[in-house]
């Protein structure tokens, strides 16, 4: 039960091509969008589709293969884990950002998605 605590999993689509990333100290990361939909039928009986946006990173090797194979529009599966950073803005703001950290990673929809 303990790997339930912080578990993402999506099937979904990029929203444009992956940014690709070195650190300071040579890590590789890729970052990304994904968009998930859902459909369901409101108070009025009429259809609705719902997209939520989710923003990823992949670090390593996830981040090779997302690199290679990732393109806009591509569904992939992923396995991750919810991660929250914050910053100060130029005005002095403290922000959050959450994203997804990327644990595995399946492309889906056949031979149209790798590069």
């Amino acid at each position: 039960m303990y790997s339930l605590r912080n578990k993402v999993q999506l099937i979904g689509n990029l929203g444009k091509q992956p940014e690709i990333k070195t650190t300071d100290s040579g890590k590789k990361l890729v970052k990304f969008s994904v968009a998930t939909n859902e459909m369901y039928t409101n108070s009025k009986g009429e259809k609705v589709k719902e997209t939520q946006w989710h923003n990823l990173v992949a670090w390593g090797k996830l981040a090779d293969v997302a690199e290679k194979y990732l393109n806009k529009g591509a569904e992939v599966a992923i396995d991750g884990k919810l991660i929250t950073k914050d910053y100060t803005d130029k005005d002095g703001n403290k922000r959050y950002i959450t994203e997804i950290q990327v644990n595995e990673l399946l492309l889906l929809g056949g031979k149209n998605n790798a590069a």
